[in-house]
């Protein structure tokens, strides 16, 4: 798919990650919509790349078909859908007091990632397979943001984790769901990114992460995901595939 003149949806674009791809993306030509709980987040970012913001919780349907709708009035139906939004944890089974870890915490972090992810897809999926086919009958492309977590998760991640993991694994089915509707479906799953969440570490903790790297020995850039998300929009034959963006990283158990 050419990038140029469609219109995107990106969860979570009013930072880190997905900033990086709401920027990369208008500057190749789309109609950006920037998704996020933090509205001012997002005005900031719209308001650079010449988008739309709009407050969107992704685990609450009304608030997210609200953001869907306001984007559609603005730019059209979207073709281009970016899973960015997200939550981290860490959090051991049974903690320091002997006690076992809040259920509820797991709980808000597979509604989040997961079923969060899921239910902004579905939604973009149903208006998408009502547009017309374009070049090789397809009708847009989605792209989930797992983890390298996913697959090698430390201690206290297990909500993480399964998460990122219960992405990895829809990603195939979808794909092959969708496939009907000319509709893609990939996975990205970055390792350690220079991201704000990531900044708030102190610096020698940053450095010692970045030197976990194989190579480049150094924290990803959020520009550098954005590229490959971009890519993989326009790589139509790009499908049902996981990619892992992390120079080689194997996250040790601690």
């Amino acid at each position: 798919m050419n990038i140029q003149g469609h219109a995107a949806l990106v969860t979570g674009g009013g930072s880190g990650l997905g900033e990086a791809t709401a920027r990369e993306l208008a500057r190749l030509g789309a109609k950006v919509a920037v998704l996020d709980v933090n509205l001012e987040n997002a005005k900031r970012v719209a308001a650079d790349i010449g988008g739309a913001a709009f407050a969107c919780d992704i685990t609450n349907t009304e608030s997210l078909q609200a953001a869907i709708d306001g984007a559609a009035a603005a730019h059209g139906a979207a073709r281009i859908l970016m899973n960015i939004a997200g939550i981290g944890s860490a959090k051991r089974v049974v903690g320091k007091d002997g006690n076992a870890a809040p259920l509820e915490d797991f709980a808000k972090v597979i509604n989040v990632n997961l079923i969060g992810t899921y239910n902004a897809s579905r939604l973009f999926a149903a208006a998408c397979a009502k547009l017309d086919p374009l070049e090789d009958g397809e009708r847009g492309v989605m792209i989930f943001t797992a983890s390298v977590a996913a697959f090698d998760g430390q201690v206290g991640q297990q909500a993480y984790s399964a998460s990122k993991g219960g992405l990895v694994g829809m990603t195939l089915p979808m794909a092959r769901d969708l496939a009907q509707h000319g509709i893609r479906v990939c996975t990205i799953a970055p390792g350690l990114f220079s991201t704000p969440l990531m900044k708030q570490l102190p610096e020698p903790v940053q450095a010692s992460l970045a030197a976990s790297i194989p190579f480049p020995p150094r924290l990803g850039k959020p520009e550098e995901f954005a590229q490959l998300a971009a890519h993989i929009v326009t790589n139509t034959h790009l499908n049902g595939e996981v990619i892992r963006l992390d120079g080689a990283l194997r996250m040790a158990p601690r």
